[in-house]
């Protein structure tokens, strides 16, 4: 009988062999993970990386002034400020009285508040449901165009309002449908009566949603457009070739292919949904009264600036961004229902 079929004894059975692996056990493992090639010491990654971070310290050095730092000053919503205390802000807010929750307790009281409250949720879900949908018809609208020429000069067309003032967009506006603009002169002309839209009301919010439009649905297709540009052309065509016609091709790959954009647009949408546009509105309150056109944002700098109440103003302000982030979070966690990535990773 050979060697190699030689039976053990029960004991030499029974008895492990110990391989490398195994009688290194995790200290073996530890020390692997330690001398790991791949994985570089912070200081490495510092030198390798440090153009790259020192070209975004300017940008980060902005970010903290103006958007980090004036954050402390939300401790003027629990004060009552006066800011002719001192020429020094700081000092100002060091010196002046502590009032608690008085005014967050004045704010929920006040039926102006819950007015413009009531107001910026309306002009939300007006420009969610008529605004949002545009640029996404627009950009599909724009990518099925075969010559390129004709899609240039589309988008052309389509991005410049973006770049007016709203000043400017405003003014447009009143000379087409002002008591005196083009529609009222039309309609005078042909026996009726004038139309003032500018001054009406009634029709503020739908106003207010249409100027959104004629300013911003241009731009707003860039996003998507760039969204379709990185769709492989294969899917295209092995769609067509399975029989699927123009509209199947639309709803089966480039709908797909727009959903995250639109989830994170969405998320991003409702985050903002108490900011519908401060300079657009304060424009035109004076022409239809605060009662259809005050929303937090002019609520805040009415009391803020005009009336110089700086700690009411200031909790109107600190309510604002407290149920934005709670949107945030809210509409992100639903994203993530939905299998989408939303603003964050989970």
């Amino acid at each position: 009988m050979s060697h190699s079929t030689v039976p053990r004894s029960s004991a030499e059975a029974s008895t492990p062999v110990k391989t490398p692996e195994a009688s290194g056990g995790a200290t073996g493992s530890r020390n692997r993970k330690k001398k790991d090639p791949g994985r570089l010491s912070l200081g490495l990654r510092f030198r390798r990386d440090r153009v790259l971070l020192l070209m975004t310290l300017p940008a980060v050095v902005l970010i903290l002034v103006f958007n980090y730092l004036p954050i402390l000053g939300n401790v003027v919503a629990f004060q009552d400020y006066d800011p002719y205390v001192s020429d020094n802000g700081i000092v100002s807010m060091l010196h002046s009285p502590w009032v608690g929750l008085e005014n967050f307790q004045a704010i929920f009281a006040d039926s102006a508040f819950w007015s413009a409250v009531q107001n910026t949720l309306v002009l939300f879900f007006l420009q969610l449901v008529l605004y949002f949908p545009i640029p996404i018809l627009l950009a599909l609208l724009i990518n099925s165009v075969v010559r390129p020429r004709v899609r240039a000069f589309s988008q052309a067309i389509l991005y410049l309002p973006h770049f007016f003032s709203w000043v400017l967009v405003i003014a447009v506006f009143q000379q087409l449908f002002g008591g005196a603009g083009l529609l009222s002169q039309l309609l005078r002309q042909h026996g009726f009566d004038g139309l003032d839209i500018m001054t009406d009301p009634s029709t503020f919010k739908l106003l207010v949603t249409a100027q959104s439009v004629w300013k911003d649905a241009g731009w707003g297709i860039i996003v998507f457009l760039a969204a379709l540009a990185s769709v492989p052309p294969d899917l295209y065509e092995a769609a067509a070739m399975d029989g699927a016609g123009r509209w199947r091709r639309m709803w089966h790959v480039t709908l797909p292919a727009l959903r995250p954009v639109v989830a994170l647009l969405l998320v991003l949408r409702v985050g903002d949904a108490l900011t519908v546009g401060f300079e657009q509105i304060l424009l035109q309150r004076d022409a239809v009264g605060p009662g259809a056109a005050e929303v937090l944002d002019t609520f805040v700098w009415w009391n803020g600036v005009r009336n110089q109440d700086f700690g009411y103003a200031a909790a109107a302000g600190l309510i604002k961004g407290v149920v934005s982030l709670g949107l945030v979070l809210a509409a992100n966690k639903v994203a993530h229902l939905m299998g989408e990535q939303g603003v964050y990773k989970k």
